[in-house]
């Protein structure tokens, strides 16, 4: 019995060592498949690599380069302002006994406004019209007996002379302020404001109305002073209200300043429009341009399409190459903008396409494919 257990353990002994032979050997073979399959994976791919290669095509749009005439411009921000405006205030004490005008009416120069109460003045004139009466009465004979009758003193001749004078000058002054006592429009205008009404009482200084003169209306603007060799009186400007819509106005500069203000760096410029219908009023915001000179045959390009570098700026044009239409690079020098639009004065040329869309993403030789033109 005994015999028989280690026969038996003797054989799966045996058995167990064959085993891990087998799984030994079929391990082997399994690393060296999987290192097989993996060389020639590793192969293919750089087989791959070797027979294609990659070519970078970038999706561009263009602009046909054209030569045309360039208008640089100076904007401002301006204010409309009357060319009269003026308080109307009254010159004598008294009460409003009548009102010729009321608020909104347009009124001629010379035209009564308001009527000041003025018994007393014309008490005074009345007198002093009398007293003038008889000095001047006085004088006439005084002169006659000593001039041609050799009668009376000199000095009584002079001073006869000097009270016809006084009290004609007397007469003089309270027709004046007579006169005053009807407060009158000083040029032709609207009565934009009326400040009194009737019994009211007045005295001089006290503000009666307004009157301001829209026709024509002035606007005003601050320029700063890097324009001032470029900006003289005569020069065209265009306007245009922002209260008013796409309505523009165009007129010459009346006026500019001769100094510059120290707080703003500016210096003034004035500029007169046309205003019959009233429509442009005091203190509408306006944008003014002026012309600041003009580039005929200009290369013109918007700024979007320039790339900044670090000594300047760069645009990227195609060209034909062996049959291939690949990006080229172009360093610039640039003129004066407008706006998003700036004028080249070198490194483009008319009749050559610049890339206006994806120059950003291209590099000088790159491949493109066009896929849209722009201004063409």
């Amino acid at each position: 019995m005994m015999n028989d257990r280690k026969t038996y353990r003797g054989l799966y002994g045996t058995m167990l060592d064959r085993s891990k032979t087998i799984l030994g050997l079929v391990g082997v073979g399994t690393l060296l498949m999987l290192a097989a399959c993996g060389s020639a994976q590793a192969d293919g791919t750089e087989d791959a690599s070797a027979s294609e290669q990659f070519v970078r095509v970038i999706n561009v749009e263009i602009s046909p380069i054209e030569a045309e005439t360039f208008i640089e411009e100076i904007r401002l921000t301006s204010v409309a302002m009357a060319s009269q405006d003026v308080m109307l205030e009254a010159e004598e004490n008294g009460r409003i006994i009548e009102l010729f005008a009321d608020r909104g009416d347009t009124v001629r120069k010379g035209a009564p406004i308001a009527k000041i109460d003025d018994a007393i003045l014309r008490a005074q004139v009345g007198q002093a019209r009398a007293a003038a009466e008889l000095a001047q009465q006085t004088w006439e004979r005084r002169k006659r007996l000593f001039e041609e009758e050799q009668v009376g003193s000199e000095l009584a001749y002079m001073e006869a002379r000097a009270t016809a004078q006084q009290t004609a000058a007397s007469l003089e002054g309270l027709e004046e302020r007579l006169a005053r006592t009807v407060v009158r429009a000083p040029f032709s205008g609207i009565l934009d404001e009326r400040h009194v009404d009737v019994g009211t009482m007045v005295g001089p200084g006290k503000t009666i109305g307004r009157i301001v003169d829209l026709t024509p209306i002035k606007v005003f603007a601050g320029v700063p002073e890097r324009y001032a060799p470029n900006v003289h009186a005569g020069a065209a400007a265009t306007l245009r209200f922002e209260a008013l819509g796409d309505d523009t106005f165009t007129s010459s500069i009346r006026y500019v300043g001769s100094t510059i203000n120290p707080q703003s760096r500016t210096f003034p410029i004035e500029i007169e429009l046309p205003n019959a219908d009233g429509v442009i009023k005091p203190e509408m915001v306006a944008n003014m341009s002026i012309i600041r000179q003009q580039v005929e045959d200009a290369i013109v390009v918007p700024q979007d399409a320039l790339i900044r570098v670090e000594d300047g700026y760069v645009a990227f044009v195609t060209v034909d190459r062996d049959g291939v239409e690949v990006a080229e690079v172009r360093q610039l020098v640039l003129g004066p903008t407008r706006r998003n639009l700036v004028v080249v004065q070198e490194g483009l040329n008319v009749g050559e396409n610049l890339i206006v869309v994806g120059q950003k993403s291209v590099a000088d030789g790159d491949r493109v494919n066009l896929v849209g033109t722009q201004g063409g």
